[in-house]
């Protein structure tokens, strides 16, 4: 049905090789869907230059195992091959809270301890499982011969419910190297899908919150072209092809296919959301715009918010904060993603305009959801690594500060008071990830913040609610929450009446 790429840790190449997967099978004029399990924004843009289709998130801390499943079933109908992309290493990801069990079927099997199993929710395990798809281990051997061996099979035998297809072995050096390394692996009887030398001459330029993004990369084809020669040499596509096929493509599906497609559309959140919150009302006669900024300083987006937005009967108007003179014209509503404002302050702080009109339209009660980089964006300025200040919007009575230390991880929360996204006492999950910090906290904020696998302790007061402005480093996804963009649409109806 489709394959999860899995590292024994990260920075094994998982990224490298789906790249690779991905571009050879579009060169040679297939539909593919591509999925990350996980919170990123990077990563999935690279899948979306690939395929031309926009990558999916997976992640059951953000959103739930029901839309997990409702999110990957939707989006395989139409292609031939699908992928999905993990994250760290294969077992990693977090402590389910004990105050908030896990819901059947998921809680963990007979066959593997609770104690193995601690902090693997949410992992790339976890939605293998829940998927019932096949993994393929990618095995860094840069620095192994022998001991791959035990690396393979102690992570096949971990979980005996996992279903472990195979192995990629990458970096590795001669042709002496990889007889060692598959001589070990002989005795496992594990297949080896693919092997990669080490490649100096192809690499994705980083930096300080992960790969560069692919609006800033000019010249990313020449590395597509490279990615899909090296695919065609380096693996088995007699063994990989099979597992990569949807199993329903064209003309396959059975009736009871169709049935469950129907069954799954109608448990799909923004169904519900359809029939609990009224936000389209058949007197509307044009659509609520909602001006998206998007250009290589805001481009940290899920696809799934966007979609609900406009299912709800939303027009998305996409703007840059870098390039345009001014806010789009006759607008209901503003939503200010993530990014990396940090690295484009002086071209922001010199555009007048849009700092004048977006500070103006906030003023004006026009609702403004802000993200992270938006929140950075809203502040009274901005100091770079470099220590240099630039001037920013100048909405919150604050000034961000980019410094060395990362805030990462997932968080859990109360909202303290009304905004255009939630009401008081409502309970918040998301994900934090930023190197900087604000010179003022709000007397009032918006979130009280714990970090995601404590109990309801003291936490942090985080967020600026200010009217109709909803602005936090909080990253929410909301696909299994359609509530949240209803809400936001029905204040932006309320400010266009």
């Amino acid at each position: 049905m489709a394959l999860v790429i899995a590292g024994d840790r990260s920075g094994v190449g998982k990224t490298t090789i789906t790249l690779a997967i991905l571009s050879f099978l579009i060169r040679h004029g297939f539909k593919v869907q591509s999925f990350k399990v996980g919170p990123d924004y990077i990563d999935p843009m690279f899948h979306h230059y690939v395929t031309g289709r926009p990558c999916r998130n997976l992640d059951a801390v953000l959103t739930s195992e029901s839309y997990i499943q409702s999110c990957f079933s939707r989006h395989i109908q139409d292609v031939e091959f699908a992928i999905i992309e993990g994250v760290m290493g294969l077992f990693d990801g977090v402590r389910f809270p004990m105050d908030d069990p896990p819901q059947p079927p998921l809680i963990r099997g007979e066959t593997v301890t609770d104690s193995l199993y601690d902090n693997s929710y949410a992992s790339t395990a976890y939605i293998a499982r829940l998927l019932d798809l096949s993994v393929l281990l990618v095995i860094d051997c840069s620095r192994l011969s022998g001991s791959v061996a035990a690396i393979a099979h102690g992570f096949r035998s971990f979980d005996p419910e996992l279903k472990i297809a195979g192995l990629i072995l990458n970096r590795v050096g001669s042709d002496r190297h990889l007889e060692l390394l598959t001589n070990a692996l002989k005795p496992l009887n594990l297949p080896i899908f693919g092997v990669l030398r080490r490649q100096d001459n192809i690499t994705i330029p980083d930096r300080h919150l992960g790969l560069v993004p692919t609006d800033e990369l000019p010249h990313l084809n020449p590395l597509i072209h490279q990615l899909a020669d090296l695919a065609h040499t380096c693996f088995n596509w007699d063994l990989l092809l099979p597992l990569l096929r949807t199993q329903f493509f064209g003309n396959e599906r059975t009736t009871k296919d169709t049935k469950n497609t129907e069954k799954e559309r109608k448990e799909y959140p923004l169904y519900l959301a359809h029939e609990r919150l009224f936000v389209k009302s058949e007197n509307q006669k044009k659509k609520l715009r909602i001006a998206v900024a998007r250009d290589r300083a805001f481009s940290f987006y899920y696809q799934d918010n966007l979609d609900l937005l406009e299912d709800l009967g939303a027009e998305l108007i996409f703007w840059s904060p870098l390039q345009d003179k001014g806010l789009p014209d006759d607008i209901n509503g503003l939503y200010l993603g993530g990014g990396f404002p940090e690295v484009f302050a002086k071209e922001l702080s010199e555009n007048y305009g849009v700092l004048r009109d977006v500070k103006n339209a906030i003023l004006s009660d026009i609702p403004t959801y802000a993200e992270c980089g938006g929140l950075m964006y809203l502040c009274e300025s901005l100091i770079d690594f470099n220590g240099n200040s630039w001037p920013m919007v100048g909405v919150l009575p604050t000034t961000t500060v980019m410094s060395k230390q990362l805030t990462l991880g997932y968080k859990r929360g109360i909202v303290l008071q009304e905004s255009p996204l939630f009401a008081a006492g409502s309970l918040v999950y998301g994900h934090e990830f930023h190197r900087s910090r604000l010179t003022n906290e709000p007397l009032s904020p918006l979130y009280h913040l714990w970090r995601y696998d404590d109990k309801i302790g003291e936490g942090i007061g985080e967020g600026w609610g200010l009217s109709q402005l909803h602005a936090s480093y909080l990253h929410l996804h909301w696909g299994a929450h359609p509530e949240i963009p209803g809400r936001f649409l029905q204040n932006c109806d309320r400010v266009q009446k």
